[in-house]
């Protein structure tokens, strides 16, 4: 569960920290993906294109980190 706490009444700034922290915890992505209903079939090629972007990131890491 999410909160922010509201200082000195400025609710714009709080907005904007809640909306930070609920991108970096993927709320708006699992939201937009409950909204409607998904095939099966699109389901495993959006499944299979996250494995491959997130094995594509963590080869940029290693990269980065080793140096080649």
């Amino acid at each position: 569960m999410v909160q922010v706490t509201v200082i000195g009444n400025d609710v714009n700034q709080s907005l904007k920290i809640l909306k930070k922290k609920m991108q970096r915890e993927g709320d708006f992505r699992e939201m937009k993906l409950r909204r409607c209903h998904e095939k099966n079939s699109e389901k495993k090629a959006r499944r299979k294109a996250e494995a491959i972007r997130r094995a594509r990131k963590q080869m940029r890491k290693r990269l980065d980190i080793e140096g080649f």
